[in-house]
């Protein structure tokens, strides 16, 4: 008898240790920007699924593809910009995704199909996408905002805010001149350099995350930032508008992608399709105050989110954007030695 009770106790220390083992297994690992979701969401998607999701951030692009390069299935699931899904797609950094698992992608906007940093397709599902435009002061400017010209207006001198960021705002002022924001033409990129440093006099700072705050609180007259940032200071501030000129300007997508040496896939795609519920991805659009991609989502969230055009810009407006692409390693010496022009200029 003794005997028999040490094998059952045994066979079911085995089966209680495997049932454990295989609940732990019962997870996805989410590598996202930090406040970038209703966390709500993950709980709702653990009740349904049973399945634990594990949340980890980044704060820049390029920490998140280090991370990913030296740690293999760490991350099931991770939120680059588009530019970074090209970059990933070229080394091998992200895996197809199975379209048959997450049935709810066919609420994607038509426009967002085809991108040029995944152009058939086949790796990511976008999550949330702006603009970069001009948040200006209506009590400061009393003239329309119709063109990146207003940026060089020496009555603004000390009152503007530039994007401490290279990409934007080099790619603004390409666009300014008639160029691609994604130009690599040397003359073209030197002549946005001069008119970058022509401006310099003008501004009162390079700034990235505390822009928001400042304009909310009346520093500047203008400032070039991403609409979703424009979107939270416009709610603090009812003298702020903003408004993408006439030119054009970058428009941007922080896709959702699946790393190739991810351990839970399936499990990822049950988030991604999760995500894309319209209901869900609604909560998300109202918590980050972002563009949603989702057309369930804007039909649910009606006429107010429809017909804000910080939020939703029209068709027309978007046709005059541009994706960034990656820059090459090859040319991010030149991307650099242009921009510490711009920064040491007097």
């Amino acid at each position: 008898m003794k005997k028999l009770a040490l094998v059952l106790a045994v066979l079911l220390c085995c089966s209680v240790g495997s049932a454990s083992f295989a609940l732990a297994e019962e997870v996805v690992n989410v590598y996202n920007w930090y406040d970038y979701m209703d966390e709500r969401v993950f709980d709702m998607f653990t009740e349904e699924t049973g399945i634990k999701v594990n949340k980890m951030y980044f704060t820049t692009n390029e920490d998140m593809m280090v991370q990913v390069r030296v740690s293999p299935g760490a991350y099931d699931l991770v939120f680059p910009s588009d530019y970074c899904v090209e970059r990933m797609i070229a080394e091998g950094l992200i895996a197809e995704l199975n379209f048959d698992n997450i049935p709810n992608a066919k609420y994607t906007m038509d426009w967002m199909l085809n991108p040029n940093y995944d152009p058939e397709n086949l790796y990511s599902v976008p999550f949330m996408w702006g603009t970069v435009g001009i948040l200006y002061n209506t009590t400061m400017v009393d003239e329309p905002v119709e063109s990146w010209d207003i940026l060089w207006d020496e009555k603004y001198a000390d009152n503007i805010f530039m994007l401490n960021s290279i990409r934007d705002s080099m790619g603004i002022t390409l666009k300014y001149l008639g160029y691609s924001m994604n130009t690599r033409n040397l003359v073209e990129l030197k002549e946005a350099t001069d008119k970058l440093v022509e401006q310099k006099p003008l501004v009162k700072a390079y700034y990235v995350d505390e822009t928001k705050d400042k304009m909310v609180a009346g520093e500047a007259a203008l400032a070039v930032v991403w609409s979703g940032d424009a979107l939270y200071a416009m709610e603090l501030n009812e003298d702020l508008a903003y408004a993408v000129p006439m030119e054009g300007s970058n428009v941007w997508v922080d896709p959702m992608v699946i790393p190739a040496t991810a351990k839970n896939k399936e499990n990822a795609e049950k988030l991604i399709d999760f995500l894309c519920r319209p209901e869900i991805a609604q909560m998300n659009c109202e918590y980050i105050w972002y563009s949603s991609p989702n057309t369930g989502a804007i039909e649910l969230m009606g006429e107010e989110y429809a017909e804000n055009l910080t939020i939703n810009p029209t068709q027309d407006i978007i046709d005059r954007c541009e994706f960034f692409n990656d820059i090459p390693d090859n040319f991010l010496s030149v991307y650099n030695a242009l921009w510490s022009q711009v920064k040491n200029a007097k």
